[in-house]
């Protein structure tokens, strides 16, 4: 019974998290509404094959055919059975809440639960909880539909409670804590989340470092320090399986090093990630006011017809090109929102600054500083070029700006630990007023002068992008254009600094009336709750809101079924591509929800195939719709079996062209090469640069190229005659079936994107398979007749799946062994 008394405020806490994420979605919730997510609808495009195969066989296929010409689902789609226990604690964890509602509760639960490590009171804690979970970066990644990311930063500051309380001396809780949030977390398969906060609790643990050897408590530090690691490699050891072929597939993707010496440049990595590549996203040096005030850069790439404010400005004749102009005037190429960490969280981190003392103090200091000067990117080469080239695995990661999810850690935390000082001795006001106002200058006063003058601060209101495309508008329009962009958008910033200037005023003089013991504690914690849960919730409104949710019906409906696609689908045949010139071919996905595509869209595609895109399927491409519109639509009338050499090794059958009006009609292509079939001639080549270069010159109808690594796999091949027959009898994703037939053997060649782990048999018989045409499979079949079987059924998975279980069993024990110890201390 004392106890459940003592928990009390726990759960009452719990439950208000819940009701208050339950509140922000109101009232879609209510009415059943979902929210409707791009990424994730596109998202259903490469994964609805594996998802129609586990429907039909209760098994699933670790390979795809729907996008890229063919890939391992270990990104796509990562799961295996292991996970399912994890899955349901997972649930648990979320306690079952619709599936927007659950994000916003599990960012408040996880970094309240790592305020509680750190000892707050529970109502310092949920208020903790609420100015991180609103951080409007958290909230801008859930309309965008990036839920493996959102799922991430929820668990880990649940993952760094574990290791404060390690740290803090009980180490068995903390071990456990780090094992279970560390599994969640690595299930969430963000890798590039988690790296970045590695480096936090990397600095944390040096913070407490240094107070072991001051304290001299090393031995303390070093018993935290085993628990933290053995929980995490429970947790780690959980997710073996997903954690196990994502490494693998990591080695064959893009974000390893090419093995073509045309890469090698300035430009390339130890990654195989250009330089432009990873930073492409990068932050401005001046955007980081948008930390301090949400529209210093306009807000989000959305028309600035949509601005009410600034549409106040706007020339009435101007009306239609504000249109086409987005809000947002950052060197960004797009953003979805500007990462807002809350005026008075920003004041009281920089009091934190001063009134906080420690090694832990200026670790969070560093992580900030750090993450603001990585999210340059561009920028700020000199220090993103030291990260790429010598942190390891830092350049596996694109899009440098998300570093930030670090300082909309580490600025709430500081800001916390400065509010339980204030909170715990309000004299600490009046002794530090020099930095009370010191830290008002810094942000109070920076608002002012933006509200006063922003071009001072951020520039003159156009991106270079603007000006160029705006260059291109009559001479007289020019000047009366950009004169009234930039009054508008002046509009805009001031409004929003003046909102942040009151914000903060309002804020500290809270914060003096308690320091004059003219206020009480709880009134205090109150006014700045609401305070920053008002300013944080209007401004993520901009961003996620009740206009973005639609009847579940929408969602859940498939794909529209289109005439184009009807046509192609009424072709029978067992396997062939589409190649879909009507879309960005190589940014979407909706194209392979009804047919196996050339393109596709990944982050990680594999690394071969997208150098192929790049040397072969690009230019292919431009080629051929080139032709086909001056053969108005008649393939016969194209010079296919030259012009698109490639494609046709793809066994690219079908080509969906645009038509005006914004229709499609689908064209067959007489010569594509079919599933397989066998070559006269094979060429070995010394390199990586030989293979690529190799198919502008040769027919891969009869001849094929392949790296001299493979010819103890694939040796000679002979001269065919006509009766050499290849037909692809059977078609799963993971496994193809044919039969062979020739008089003479030799290699064949199948129209199959080659990787590791794909086996033969030849008539039940292991065969070996290797690779040519840079990215396909082949092999050497002897006369006759054969059956020949291709299969993808990892046989690593078996043994990742027993590590899985059996480190369950460890988390279980270390469980037991928490709840004996916690027994003996009572």
């Amino acid at each position: 019974m004392n106890r459940l008394k003592s928990l009390w405020p726990d759960l009452l806490c719990v439950l208000l998290f819940a009701a208050v994420a339950w509140a922000y979605f109101m009232p879609a919730d209510l009415q059943g509404r979902i929210l409707y997510r791009e990424d994730a609808s596109a998202g259903r495009g490469a994964s609805h094959e594996q998802k129609e195969y586990y429907e039909k066989t209760g098994e699933r296929t670790r390979w795809t055919n729907a996008t890229f010409s063919g890939m391992p689902t270990y990104q796509t789609a990562p799961s295996y059975g292991s996970t399912d226990l994890l899955q349901t604690a997972v649930k648990a964890w979320h306690l079952w809440l619709p599936e927007y509602v659950w994000y916003l509760f599990a960012y408040l639960l996880g970094f309240y639960l790592l305020l509680r490590a750190f000892d707050f009171r529970q109502e310092l804690a949920a208020l903790g909880a609420l100015i991180w979970a609103f951080s409007s970066y958290f909230i801008i990644i859930i309309a965008a539909g990036h839920i493996w990311k959102v799922m991430a930063l929820a668990y880990l500051p649940a993952m760094i409670a574990g290791v404060v309380w390690a740290y803090r001396g009980r180490w068995l809780l903390g071990m456990v804590v780090t094992a279970v949030f560390t599994a969640f977390e690595v299930n969430a398969n963000h890798v590039q989340m988690t790296y970045y906060y590695l480096m936090v609790i990397g600095l944390m643990v040096i913070g407490w470092l240094i107070e072991a050897v001051r304290e001299k408590r090393m031995g303390q530090w070093a018993k935290a320090t085993a628990a933290c690691a053995v929980g995490a490699a429970i947790g780690i050891g959980i997710n073996a399986s997903n954690l196990y072929h994502t490494w693998q597939y990591g080695k064959e993707s893009m974000r390893s090093k090419s093995e073509l010496s045309s890469k090698e440049d300035a430009n390339n990595t130890s990654s195989g990630l250009d330089r432009d590549y990873i930073t492409q996203w990068s932050y401005g040096v001046d955007e980081t006011l948008t930390l301090l005030v949400p529209n210093a850069k306009g807000g989000a790439s959305v028309p600035m017809a949509a601005n009410e404010r600034a549409m106040k400005k706007a020339n009435p004749e101007f009306n239609e090109l504000y249109r086409q102009i987005g809000q947002y005037w950052g060197e960004q190429p797009g953003t979805s929102g500007p990462v807002y960490v809350g005026a008075l969280v920003l004041l009281l981190f920089f009091i934190g600054l001063f009134v906080v003392k420690g090694p832990m103090k200026w670790a969070l200091v560093v992580a900030t500083v750090l993450s603001v000067m990585l999210s340059w990117g561009k920028n700020f080469m000199p220090l993103t070029d030291f990260f790429i080239d010598y942190v390891p695995m830092y350049a596996k990661f694109r899009t440098v700006a998300s570093i930030l999810v670090v300082a909309e850690f580490s600025i709430p935390l500081l800001a916390m630990m400065a509010l339980k000082k204030i909170y715990d001795d309000p004299e600490l006001l009046r002794r530090n007023r020099k930095a009370v106002w010191i830290s008002y200058g810094l942000t109070a006063g920076v608002a002012l002068v933006m509200a006063v003058a922003p071009s001072l601060l951020v520039g003159d209101m156009l991106s270079s992008n603007e000006v160029t495309a705006l260059k291109s508008l009559p001479t007289e329009y020019f000047i009366p254009v950009t004169e009234n962009l930039k009054a508008m958008r002046k509009a805009v910033v001031s409004a929003d600094a003046w909102r942040s200037f009151w914000i903060i005023t309002l804020g500290i003089a809270a914060l003096l009336a308690f320091g004059l013991k003219r206020m009480k504690r709880g009134y205090l914690v109150a006014i700045i709750a609401a305070v920053c849960l008002i300013d944080l919730w209007t401004v993520d409104k901009r961003y996620l809101n009740d206009d973005m949710f639609v009847e579940k019906t929408v969602r859940d409906m498939p794909q529209q079924l289109i005439a184009t696609d009807r046509q192609i689908l009424a072709d029978n045949g067992k396997d062939y591509r589409v190649l879909n010139m009507a879309t960005n071919t190589f940014n979407e996905n909706e194209t392979s929800y009804y047919h196996k595509s050339i393109g596709g869209y990944h982050a990680a595609k594999l690394r071969r195939y997208q150098e192929l895109i790049e040397h072969h399927i690009s230019p292919e491409m431009e080629s051929l719709m080139s032709a086909i519109v001056d053969a108005q639509g008649d393939m016969t009338q194209v010079k296919g079996d030259s012009l698109c050499r490639v494609l046709n090794m793809l066994n690219t059958k079908y080509v969906i062209v645009p038509l005006q009006g914004g229709q499609t009609v689908p064209i067959m292509n007489p010569y594509a090469y079919g599933n397989a079939w066998f070559v006269d001639k094979i060429d070995y080549v010394d390199n990586a640069d030989q293979e690529i270069d190799g198919l502008k010159t040769i027919d891969p109808r009869h001849e094929a190229i392949a790296d001299k690594h493979f010819k103890d796999a694939l040796g000679n091949t002979a001269e065919q005659t006509s009766q050499a027959i290849v037909k692809l009898e059977e078609y799963q994703p993971n496994q193809l079936t044919y039969s062979v037939e020739s008089e003479r053997g030799g290699i064949v060649v199948f129209s199959e994107i080659y990787y590791p782990g794909w086996t033969a048999t030849v008539d039940g018989k292991p065969a070996t398979l290797g690779r040519a045409d840079y990215v396909l499979r082949a092999m050497n079949v002897a006369p006759g007749n054969h059956k020949v079987v291709l299969t993808f059924k990892p046989t690593s998975i078996k043994t990742t799946e027993t590590v899985a279980y059996l480190s369950y069993a460890l988390l279980l024990l270390a469980l037991a062994g928490a709840l004996v110890a916690k027994r003996k201390r009572k």
